[in-house]
């Protein structure tokens, strides 16, 4: 190959994707062992992009103890944020463990030159300290909701969420959303179909429908007769997803009034009826799209949203995506349905 070629070819190829997972002592090993996970294994054989996971720390040589008899070792200080495409946080093992001044420092910095900076769970307490949450909406697990509100008054907490973001920062929930957070941040870098290969290969799903609030600790029913009334209308409401289900039509199913019903689902599962119903049929919709070749509008009738375009609202809103993005990520763009 002459050399100009040689040369376009090595051109051709990207760098690494950048990503800094910032360390210090008190940091949880599950977290740690998330964002290595999705960010810190080669994937390139399976199509998924390129990445350059690098564990920062104060001291770039100093081994960072973590619980269960685990360490860290560090292989780049601080100063690697500065040239990261992404700068991740994880959470503490003991919430209030304050971050050095240090690592405070320079996360006020990258996020001040444009990098996307992300903390799982207990994480943003640390990204409270710092200040870059003042005035900023943020969650955290829901345990923690509280704490944080108290702790640091001037962050917007946001008590329904898997996650969300504000001014390029993200916090995520707890333990699980946390790795929903790190596959929508490839999603959003490198597009759905990465962020489906790397969750395939950690046997997970690339979205997860609903909010925190379905995992909070509720007050139980006031029966038993309540609670079996309630599992026999989602029951039903699941197997007739694809008829034009109502909330008012529920209700009367359960033999309560729409306020009524409304209370009581709300108390038993944490969030709405409609927006249970709307959760069931996006969800719907997904194992269709990932199991089938139907047309588009059959997989809208059958999940129960009525049209295509309907269908194509709810995913936006709820993944960031669309139906056909979201297929294309699960067929690898094969399906002819997908084109």
């Amino acid at each position: 190959m002459p050399a100009a070629a040689a040369a376009a070819v090595t051109d051709a190829v990207p760098d690494p994707y950048r990503v800094a997972l910032v360390a210090f002592p008190g940091i949880r090993a599950f977290d740690v062992s998330v964002i290595t996970e999705v960010w810190g294994a080669d994937r390139t054989d399976r199509g998924a992009p390129a990445f350059d996971l690098r564990r920062v720390a104060a001291d770039g040589t100093t081994a960072i103890p973590m619980r269960g008899g685990l360490a860290l070792h560090p292989d780049r200080t601080l100063d690697w944020l500065d040239g990261a495409d992404l700068v991740l946080i994880p959470g503490l093992d003991d919430h209030l463990t304050p971050a050095p001044a240090p690592v405070l420092e320079a996360l006020r910095r990258a996020h001040a030159r444009g990098i996307t900076v992300a903390a799982l769970c207990g994480g943003a307490f640390t990204l409270a300290q710092s200040g870059l949450l003042d005035g900023r909406r943020a969650i955290t697990h829901w345990r923690l909701i509280d704490l944080l509100r108290a702790r640091h008054p001037r962050v917007t907490v946001v008590p329904d969420a898997l996650f969300i973001e504000d001014d390029n920062i993200w916090t995520a929930a707890g333990t699980a959303a946390g790795i929903d957070l790190c596959l929508h941040l490839v999603r959003l870098a490198h597009g759905a179909e990465a962020a489906a290969t790397i969750a395939r290969s950690m046997v997970t799903a690339p979205f997860r429908t609903g909010t925190q609030a379905q995992f909070i600790e509720h007050p139980t029913p006031r029966t038993d007769r309540d609670a079996d009334t309630l599992a026999a209308v989602r029951e039903y409401a699941l197997r007739h997803l694809h008829e034009p289900l109502t909330v008012a039509g529920l209700a009367v199913r359960a033999g309560m009034s729409p306020r009524s019903f409304a209370r009581h689902f709300t108390a038993a599962t944490g969030t709405t009826p409609l927006r249970w119903l709307l959760d069931q049929r996006v969800a719907a919709a997904q194992r269709l799209l990932e199991r089938t070749d139907l047309p588009m509008p059959e997989v809208a009738r059958r999940a129960g949203f009525g049209s295509e375009v309907t269908m194509r609202q709810h995913f936006a809103s709820r993944l960031a995506t669309s139906p056909r993005a979201y297929r294309a990520a699960f067929t690898g763009g094969n399906s002819p349905i997908a084109r």
